[in-house]
């Protein structure tokens, strides 16, 4: 009698042990850095924040789960992952209650409508931000400076407002670097910019952290860096030639770069695997797109930035991406067009 039972199955025979829960508990941890730095420029404006919109997308993660009788998926970080992310793309004295109602949107539209994780098309936490751009435009574009003495004994009383009221902002910064940029023609020095000397949402002002948490998350093969490459190379191409045409009137290929949510949108959102292709070139096609429109938006649009809006785009036609760029059936060769 066999004690061993025979296991058919199909191709790929050869199985690496990684998880979903590992890779999103990696992906955790390369969050927690940009996290801490801005709870460190921000005080605890942005720890509340942060706190609030991930306490949100784990409770609705988990309600939602609850009522539709099925077992809990709060901890494959999912969640945790679409809160901390909205969290950083807020202002720091962003009101609690609209952070919470981000939250809800982010894993209810954004993910759970779709079916779920591994079904959604859009990144959630940008869908959340988008409708609350939408929703609360004022509160969204009103910036708190960093780095002030009492960061860590007081809070803004805009962050405690009543639901349905308007904040009121205690201390407002002039603009973001993108802002000045955009309609006062300032900009700001590379050196604050890559290493967080600045004002912005709370997790844009520190470049430098988050490329070294994507080069962590690459080196464990937890993310495909050509997404973050073809991102940054198209937005700095573009840009770069922009600059060569006209230097006074357009910004260096550098400022653009660590300027703004580029750097969060290419190395933790736009390389959400569920929502962009997966091909290779397709790979290429869709960073460059995300690149692009970025430039574009910022140069030419109504708004200062343009990086949730290039990326929920290319999360649209990902599908489409993969329709027309097709690997090659290995052993086969590319048909050719008769002539």
């Amino acid at each position: 009698m066999l004690k061993k039972t025979l296991d058919i199955s199909s191709s790929p025979h050869i199985y690496k042990g990684g998880s979903t829960n590992q890779i999103m508990k990696n992906v955790v941890w390369a969050l927690l850095p940009v996290v801490l730095f801005s709870v460190y420029s921000f005080g605890l404006n942005a720890l509340l924040v942060i706190a609030m919109a991930t306490i949100a997308s784990v409770l609705t993660e988990h309600v939602l789960c609850r009522l539709s009788k099925k077992e809990s998926t709060v901890s494959d970080y999912s969640a945790v992952i679409t809160g901390l992310l909205l969290g950083l793309t807020l202002p720091p004295s962003f009101p609690l209650w609209m952070a919470f109602i981000g939250g809800v949107i982010g894993i209810a539209l954004g993910k759970y409508i779709f079916g779920g994780l591994g079904y959604n098309v859009f990144n959630p936490a940008l869908v959340a931000r988008a409708v609350l751009q939408a929703a609360f435009p004022v509160a969204i574009t009103t910036w708190h400076p960093a780095f002030l003495p009492n960061r860590f004994s007081t809070i803004s009383s805009s962050v405690f407002t009543w639901p349905f009221m308007e904040p009121t902002f205690d201390a407002v910064s002039g603009a973001t670097p993108l802002s000045a940029f955009k309609f006062d023609g300032v900009t700001t020095s590379t050196a604050e910019l890559a290493f967080g000397q600045i004002s912005g949402s709370a997790g844009e002002t520190c470049a430098v952290i988050i490329v070294l948490g994507g080069l962590y998350l690459i080196a464990r093969n937890m993310m495909n860096w050509r997404i973050p490459a073809a991102v940054l190379l198209s937005a700095f191409v573009l840009s770069g030639v922009l600059y060569l045409i006209n230097s006074e009137v357009y910004p260096s290929p550098w400022f653009m770069l660590f300027s703004g949510g580029l750097m969060l949108g290419a190395v933790f959102m736009a390389t959400d695997m569920v929502s962009s292709p997966i091909t290779p070139l397709g790979l290429w096609v869709y960073g460059g797109i995300i690149g692009i429109l970025t430039i574009v938006i910022r140069i030419w649009g109504g708004l200062s930035e343009g990086v949730m809006y290039s990326i929920l785009l290319a999360n649209a036609i990902s599908p489409h991406i993969d329709t027309v760029i097709k690997n090659r059936v290995y052993g086969t060769k590319r048909k050719m067009k008769a002539a």
